[in-house]
């Protein structure tokens, strides 16, 4: 049969295409959502803390100018001023800091879940290979990356333009104003910058997403063919299923003609059927059927009976009737308890004589 072709791959992934997928890390995301989630996450944390941060930094600035002044400065306490200066900028940019790792983190759990996988970390030859190398370049995907990376470039360059253009006339008359003013519209300019080049971006996000969905699903497609196969394969092949459930009916059958030679009395049909029956009125409730078959197997329970003198009576309807209401190693139900009953009793009187 001819290999089908991509063409041929109309049906939907299988749940275990799928896990088989993630466990290579081979998952539908956009790598813009981070990018943004880390974009917003630092605006949110400017306009929380910005007071905090423009008054630290600028507690550091000062210290720092004024270190020239201090000749008699000794390098140890250079050392200590260094190490004091790094202690506060780490505590200055901490929240940001926090909050852009956990929008980082939080983005990529948004779309793929919590997710492990060693399979990207494992070395692979073919990635060094420089003719599959320029393959890579060239391919399909590296362009399509190239097209989102221009028309990312484009949008959001064009708003942040947009925007610029319209600042102009405030921009110009800057050299007129305190410094203090000059900083508090520099701040608010450049938080309506990135929160117009955010929105702008959360469109890109938004389109990105769908695409690499679809063609993320493209590429899981599967032919008939491979469908099939995975089902086979996960079921198992027909013949060696029918030959395991065989083995363990021969298994089963052979434990069974184990509990003839312990029965009391065996019921037969007198040729179709053959029940073994068992009764302890100190470990059982009721009469137990401990084997029964009918055919060949029957035929086997009557001759290892024989072999072990154990009685057997003739009752074609209540041998039918265990047969088919009671299973192995199953107690006798009420409804037959006095059929039984005058079979076992029939049994041991047999015995006394």
């Amino acid at each position: 049969m001819a290999d089908e072709s991509s063409e041929d791959k109309t049906e939907q992934a299988t749940p275990k295409k799928r896990r088989d997928a993630r466990e290579k890390g081979e998952v539908a995301k956009s790598r813009e959502l981070p990018s943004v989630a880390v974009l917003l996450a630092g605006l949110l944390t400017f306009s929380l803390f910005g007071v905090f941060m423009y008054a630290g930094i600028k507690e550091m600035m000062i210290k720092t100018f004024k270190l020239p002044f201090h000749n008699s400065l000794s390098v140890t306490e250079f050392i200590r001023f260094s190490e004091q200066m790094i202690q506060s900028f780490l505590l200055i940019m901490m929240p940001m800091a926090g909050m852009i790792v956990l929008a980082a983190v939080a983005a990529n759990i948004l779309q793929v879940g919590f997710m492990i996988s060693a399979e990207t970390l494992k070395p692979k030859f073919s990635k060094i290979d420089p003719i599959k190398g320029l393959g890579r370049l060239f391919s399909k995907q590296s362009v399509m990356e190239l097209v989102k990376c221009i028309v990312k470039l484009v949008i959001v360059g064009g708003v942040g333009y947009v925007t610029l253009l319209g600042e102009m006339d405030r921009i110009s008359t800057l050299g007129y104003l305190p410094h203090e003013e000059i900083i508090t519209y520099i701040a608010l300019a450049t938080l309506k910058l990135f929160v117009r080049c955010a929105l702008a971006m959360i469109i890109i996000v938004a389109i990105d997403y769908a695409f690499q969905k679809w063609q993320f699903e493209t590429k899981l497609k599967m032919s008939k063919k491979e469908v099939k196969d995975e089902h086979k394969e996960s079921e198992g092949d027909p013949m060696i299923k029918s030959r395991i459930r065989n083995i363990q009916m021969q298994m089963a059958r052979n434990r069974m003609m184990q509990n003839v030679p312990d029965a009391d009395v065996v019921i037969t049909n007198p040729t179709h059927y053959a029940i073994a029956l068992k009764y302890d009125d100190k470990a059982m409730a009721a009469p137990r059927v401990v084997a029964k078959g009918k055919g060949e197997i029957a035929l086997k329970i009557k001759e290892i009976a024989k072999k072990n003198h154990i009685l057997m009576v003739e009752n074609r309807a209540l041998a039918q009737t265990l047969y088919q209401m009671v299973s192995v190693d199953q107690e006798v139900p009420p409804l037959l308890y006095q059929a039984v009953a005058e079979v076992l009793a029939y049994v041991y009187k047999h015995r006394k004589k």
